[in-house]
């Protein structure tokens, strides 16, 4: 397990949004536990790429433990050219490379995630949800973010998907704090 310092930055370079990056986007599905080591790799190879991670806490032997986890387990997201993706092959850490159809997509549910990582929003894994009600958040620091609602155990989730993935992330959110979207 990896000192808090010792993680990657969850956007390479730092100080640019995703929405800034130049390049054809690609999602990598990692070998097992790879994402950080890779997100490393390609820090050195100067090659942009985005890695959600969330903490995770939990309780071994009267210690707790904090871990930072990737939001999507198995995957991290980069932008580049040919030769890019190339060199990301040649680390050995990537078992796929998934080409992504509808780049504008991908990029608008990205930067949802990272809009609500950038401002602490507690984000956890969760499943994808195919059907649902779709809504917008009308106020707070997450304004402007839409996805569906979702009920968990008695607490209302915004659920943030990543379509082509099949995969998505929940915040928990006032249901004040929401209003439908007519598709």
């Amino acid at each position: 397990m990896l000192r808090t310092e010792d993680n990657p930055p969850t956007t390479w370079p730092q100080g640019l949004t995703l929405a800034e990056f130049a390049g054809t986007w690609w999602v990598a599905h990692t070998k097992s536990r790879n994402e950080k080591a890779l997100a490393h790799d390609l820090i050195a190879l100067n090659i942009r790429y985005f890695l959600p991670m969330t903490w995770k806490v939990s309780r071994k032997s009267r210690r707790t433990v904090r871990s930072l986890l990737p939001l999507f387990a198995g995957y991290l997201f980069f932008c580049g050219s040919e030769v890019d993706r190339l060199e990301l092959l040649r680390t050995n850490r990537a078992a796929n490379i998934i080409p992504v159809a509808d780049q504008q997509r991908l990029v608008r549910e990205l930067v949802q995630i990272e809009q609500a990582l950038k401002v602490g929003a507690p984000l956890s894994p969760h499943d994808y949800m195919k059907r649902g009600q779709k809504c917008r958040v009308i106020a707070g620091p997450l304004m402007g973010l839409q996805g569906i609602v979702a009920e968990t155990r008695g607490t209302i989730r915004l659920v943030l998907q990543v379509e082509m993935l099949g995969q998505a992330a929940s915040v928990e959110i006032d249901s004040d704090m929401i209003e439908k979207v007519e598709d």
